[in-house]
């Protein structure tokens, strides 16, 4: 791909968070490529995540779902795309347990239409790719040791990781059936500036700087490798020109913590931006019920990709907690923008009544 200035990649779920971050981030560094923005513009797509490129001459948006046939064939003929870096999905594994039909429409028959569509019109297919983003959650749950490996084999736990899951093998079957170049990037979990405030990290931190609850699931056990939204998007980017076509790469932050100890880092971080003893934050959390299938530990193993294409993280934990801490802070109006009346019924419904003895 880098030998040729005049790329078009098409964009799915430009308008989200790890989306949003890698248009911000590369559209003004390319300014010979085109970038389309396909979005439908879902309660966690926002416009306004990228207002700072919306006037670019290389930035084009297309208010389109990707499970509408049609529509998506409408934007592959107007903009003939040689690459395609697809990042929409539904994604919050809470809500695909009270909407997983909507998660296989998205997160499956969404990919299966891109796929179709870059099959049927790709006939020459050289210095094309279709990038598919995905996540360690369909690997399953880890016991206290080991790491997940580009051939550790899927066993998901949830709707969300299961329609996750199912995209990657039709990904992996175009490739494999048709020749389609794909290329494939399974990651940790992402954290920074513009996560709609469902997410832990954005959400613990809003309710920190309010003095609100801090709603942890179970006794806070449950570990997670955290990757900062820039690091991941340079990684894709990496994978994107350089990565083999029909491989796999594994993206991990090295920032493994349990969730009580990623919400005992945003009180300390929180209580120094408000002046407050980080021990009256720390009071703040409340314990609720667990949700069912709730993985126990998930951590990456990056390797390959840090081996092959030279990646790490530029962001330890800390770092790019601060940063994102920072934002949140700074940008009320963003966030005072999404939190509209679905949000709130949303946190309403999902953690009211939950709060355990």
């Amino acid at each position: 791909m880098s030998g040729r200035p005049d790329r078009t990649l098409l964009v799915t779920g430009g308008c989200g968070f790890i989306g949003g971050c890698f248009l911000r981030r590369f559209v003004p560094e390319f300014p010979h490529w085109t970038f389309v923005n396909v979005d439908k513009l879902t309660y966690a797509g926002n416009p306004r995540s990228v207002e700072p490129i919306a006037a670019a001459p290389n930035y084009r948006f297309e208010h389109v779902d990707i499970c509408d046939d049609a529509a998506l064939a409408g934007v592959f003929e107007r903009h003939d795309p040689t690459a395609v870096v697809h990042f929409a999905a539904e994604s919050h594994v809470d809500r695909s347990l009270f909407e997983p039909r909507r998660f296989v429409e998205t997160n499956v028959v969404g990919t299966l239409n891109l796929l179709e569509q870059c099959r049927k019109r790709w006939t020459s297919q050289d210095d094309r790719v279709f990038h598919h983003v995905s996540t360690d959650e369909v690997f399953g749950s880890l016991g206290p040791q080991g790491a997940f490996h580009e051939t550790t084999p899927y066993d998901p736990s949830s709707p969300y990781s299961a329609s996750k899951a199912a995209s990657d093998h039709l990904v992996r079957a175009y490739h494999r059936t048709f020749g389609l170049p794909v290329k494939l990037t399974n990651c940790s979990n992402n954290y920074g500036p513009y996560q709609f405030p469902e997410k832990l990290v954005p959400l613990m931190i809003l309710n920190a700087l309010e003095g609100k609850p801090l709603p942890v699931y179970g006794t806070g056990a449950n570990v997670r490798d955290w990757l900062y939204v820039e690091d991941h998007c340079t990684a894709i980017l990496r994978v994107l020109l350089d990565g083999r076509v029909g491989e796999t790469y594994n993206i991990g932050g090295h920032g493994e913590r349990t969730n009580l100890a990623v919400v005992e880092a945003i009180c300390a971080v929180a209580a120094v931006r408000l002046g407050k003893p980080q021990a009256e934050l720390r009071n703040l959390v409340t314990f609720v019920k667990d949700r069912p299938g709730h993985d126990l530990r998930y951590a990456i193993n990056s390797a390959k990709i840090t081996t092959e294409l030279g990646w790490h993280p530029a962001e330890s934990f800390e770092t790019g907690l601060q940063k994102t801490v920072a934002w949140y802070a700074d940008n009320r109006e963003w966030v005072d923008g999404v939190r509209s009346g679905e949000y709130r019924r949303w946190l309403e419904t999902n953690y009211a009544g939950r709060e355990r003895p």
